[in-house]
């Protein structure tokens, strides 16, 4: 018999509750009427305008961060946050006027809503005020101005639509509800860095030890920044809020050897030396095998609630709980989709590459910079040892001395043509995120899945509870997050945006034409709003 019963033939709709369980849309009771009031008033024209308003005016001040910048109050370059802040006082005044605002480090901002009771632990929101930077040369390919925030009736157009001004202006939903005389029983925060998309650096590394010391360690009820949204897969709508993040770290290849004319060459110049390490890199990618209760095992998990999954498939992933057969051919069918797989294992990219200073000197050093996204099941040391453990042979080939990662790897005496070492680039690499509780027990994560299924809901004129599956997620990338580990366990990542029209393939995200349709962005507002009220009347600590 096979495992819960299930026969070969099982369709979606007969899959077992505690595969990627379910919970109900939730909406909120004792503040329902407001709820109801505030839906209304999205729905209708004026508001809508309004939203665009909000969100077009945030768009013309071009918020850009770049690498490197310099410390703030030396760089100028940080002052067009200054702009940015007049901006958000004029549009947002009721926020202004009855929240608490903090500075940190002159432009990261911290909004605190004071709940009248302060025995209960706050909601966290974050999102980012930055922007990355439009490259000259592609201004001729948008289709609007990328700082206009120019609204063609459908969408608004520019830099910052979707990543992150969205998010941060879609927070809004605080100064509806101010209008509307809420005042919360649980207090909200809102913590915004200004420098997301440069590693928050001098923004959210600067406001996570505030936060701490505002409310103590895991003393947030549960957070929620940027991330993925909804959008279909296999005939089915799955929202998938991300419950942790893949680490990261930069690994500098270095390769110095003798100089000299160029007319009287070695066997290998160090360029070339470099150039076959980074043919051997790239032929041996990291091994990827989805495991159990990660985080990618349960986003395959949810994927049989959906129609359009193939029959074999649902079968294999369902049976792969208890049988390890099932498992790796679910594995090998679910890797022939290459965004998968590169979610599930660590990835390699060799970004960045430099050497020689003259056609006929001999370049005395050549390097390189390989990018890891490491996996939520393996770890920075894991990471530099395979790095190291890779490069060993073509060491001993070349006749070079080899220092990976401050640890002498040949002997030191040993007489060598050159030398190879491995270093973090730029700065110290990164862990993979906790993971965020997903249990039938994990209070915040049911709360978050019923409100996105009551925000997506209400926006359609819904009531439907098969109307979109909702899946653990994870983010490839990282977000502010990062620097806020110790501020709670339930940490997600999600924008409530919809991949079919507003992901980051269509919407121009971190490219030209970046864009959001105004409707989602309404949805984006209608979500915080629900989310703020559940909150307020959960059961959370």
């Amino acid at each position: 018999m096979a495992p819960y019963g299930i026969g070969p033939y099982q369709s979606h709709q007969e899959v077992d509750a505690d595969i990627c369980p379910q919970v109900s849309e939730l909406i909120p009771k004792s503040n329902g009427a407001l709820w109801k009031t505030l839906g209304d008033t999205y729905e209708t024209d004026a508001f809508k305008m309004r939203a665009v308003d909000w969100l077009a005016g945030a768009v013309r001040i071009p918020t850009e961060s770049y690498d490197q910048m310099g410390p703030v109050g030396t760089d100028p370059r940080w002052e067009k946050f200054g702009a940015f802040h007049d901006y958000l006082l004029k549009a947002f005044p009721l926020v202004h006027a009855s929240l608490e605002v903090t500075k940190v480090n002159t432009y990261g901002l911290i909004y605190v809503w004071k709940g009248t009771s302060s025995s209960l632990k706050p909601l966290l929101l974050a999102a980012h005020q930055d922007v990355v930077p439009v490259e000259d040369t592609t201004i001729d390919q948008w289709q609007y101005p990328p700082f206009s925030g120019y609204f063609d009736g459908e969408r608004v157009w520019g830099r910052g639509s979707q990543d992150d001004k969205s998010g941060l202006i879609g927070e809004s939903a605080m100064e509806n509800m101010l209008e509307s005389k809420f005042q919360p029983t649980r207090t909200v925060v809102l913590a915004s860095g200004f420098d997301e998309e440069t590693s928050g650096l001098h923004g959210a590394q600067m406001l996570a030890p505030v936060l701490l010391e505002m409310f103590g360690e895991n003393g947030y009820a549960m957070l929620v920044d940027e991330g993925s949204g909804y959008g279909e897969q296999f005939g089915r709508v799955i929202a998938t809020p991300g419950i942790s993040e893949k680490g990261y770290l930069d690994v500098m290849i270095n390769i110095a050897s003798p100089g000299g004319h160029s007319s009287l060459p070695p066997l290998h110049t160090s360029i070339g030396i470099l150039a076959d390490m980074l043919v051997n890199i790239e032929r041996n990618p990291f091994e990827v095998h989805l495991e159990r209760g990660s985080p990618t095992y349960k986003i395959a998990q949810c994927l049989v609630r959906t129609p359009d999954l193939p029959a074999s498939l649902r079968r294999d992933i369902i049976h792969a709980e208890y049988n390890e057969l099932a498992l790796r051919r679910a594995e090998q069918e679910l890797f022939k989709n290459p965004m998968f797989k590169n979610l599930v294992g660590t990835t390699q990219a060799i970004d960045l590459i430099h050497g020689g200073v003259k056609v006929n000197a001999l370049p005395e050093q050549a390097w390189a910079v390989v990018n890891h996204r490491i996996s939520t099941q393996s770890s920075v040391t894991a990471t530099k040892r395979r790095d190291t453990e890779l490069l060993m042979s073509l060491a001993s080939q070349f006749n070079l001395s080899y220092t990976a990662f401050g640890a002498r790897i040949t002997d030191a005496d040993a007489p060598a043509f050159g030398a190879l070492t491995l270093s973090e680039a730029y700065t110290h690499g990164l862990e993979p995120a906790p993971v965020s509780p997903t249990g039938h027990d994990a209070v915040p994560y049911q709360l978050l899945s019923g409100t996105i299924r009551a925000a997506y809901n209400s926006h359609r004129g819904l009531s439907d509870d098969d109307s979109l599956i909702i899946s653990p997620g994870i983010m490839s990338g990282n977000t502010d997050t990062r620097y806020y580990w110790k501020l709670t366990e339930h940490i997600f990542r999600y924008g409530h945006t919809d991949g079919a029209t507003g992901g980051s393939i269509i919407s121009g995200v971190h490219t030209v034409n970046e864009a959001i349709k105004i409707s989602n962005f309404v949805e984006m507002i209608r979500f915080f709003t629900t989310l703020i009220l559940n909150v307020d009347e959960s059961e959370l600590p």
